[in-house]
C-alpha cells in the first residue's frame, strides 16, 4: 500500500421486521430456482433447503439482496472506488426503541 492510498470500512446496521416469513422464503426460492442463478442442481437443492429449513427467513432475505444494491450506498462518489463488499444477514432482537418510534410515526 503507498503512502497515498486510503482504505474505510463502510458499516451499516439495518433491522428489518419481517412480516410474512412464507413469502420471503417463497420469493427466495423463486431466485434460487431461476434458469439464470449460476447454480448446479447440487446447490440449488442444498439453498433450497437452506431457505425452507431457516424459521427466521435471514437466508431468504440475504438471497434477495443483490450486492450491487448495497454498492448503490456509494455509486456516486467519485472520490472513491469500492474494493470489497460483505454481506451477513442474521436474527436479531426487536429494537428497543421500537414502541417510541412507532409513536412517533403515527403522531
Amino acid at each position: 500500500m503507498s503512502d497515498n492510498e486510503k482504505f474505510l470500512r463502510l458499516t451499516v446496521e439495518l433491522t428489518v421486521e419481517v412480516l410474512d416469513v412464507n413469502a420471503l422464503q417463497a420469493a427466495a426460492l423463486a431466485e434460487i430456482r431461476h434458469p439464470d442463478a449460476d447454480l448446479s442442481d447440487e446447490e440449488r437443492a442444498e439453498q433450497a433447503e437452506l431457505v425452507s429449513s431457516d424459521e427466521t427467513g435471514a437466508s431468504a432475505l440475504q438471497w434477495l439482496i443483490e450486492p450491487d444494491h448495497v454498492l448503490q450506498l456509494v455509486d456516486h462518489i467519485d472520490e472513491i472506488e469500492p474494493r470489497e463488499a460483505m454481506l451477513g444477514v442474521e436474527p436479531s432482537e426487536a429494537p428497543e426503541d421500537d414502541e417510541d418510534d412507532e409513536e412517533h410515526a403515527h403522531a
